[in-house]
């Protein structure tokens, strides 16, 4: 019994260590964290204006441009990493067949950036 229980030793061990990693850092804000904060600190800032009270008011179509591009570019690093690892198996054909996805995807990039798409004048 003494052998199964050393040879799990090293999991028992890590997961300690990361249980008291996770407490340690869900405690961590609330002992060191500044408690006042400022108006300048409770201010709206990613969307750039104040919270509104209608759901259905219209936004600009600029934030859904931006965020259909950053979906596009997520997905194109979705498909990148799992086409590196398996590079040296797929051959010519995969490598042409990654090339011609990221074509089709600068070629969108390029006619959002001459739209003006990412202008935010």
């Amino acid at each position: 019994m003494d052998a199964t229980v050393a040879s799990y030793l090293p999991i028992i061990i890590f997961i300690a260590v990361c249980a008291v990693i996770g407490i340690a850092l869900m405690v961590a804000p609330f002992v060191i964290a500044y408690q006042a904060p400022d108006p300048e600190k409770l201010s709206a800032y990613e969307c750039g204006f104040n919270a509104f009270d209608d759901a259905r008011m219209k936004f600009d179509v600029r934030f859904y441009l931006v965020s259909i591009l950053f979906i596009i570019f997520d997905l194109e690093v979705a498909f990148l990493f799992p086409w590196a690892v398996s590079f040296s198996e797929i051959g010519m054909f995969g490598f042409w067949s990654m090339m011609v996805f990221l074509a089709i995807l600068t070629i969108g990039f390029i006619y959002e950036w001459k739209k003006g798409a990412l202008e935010w004048d």
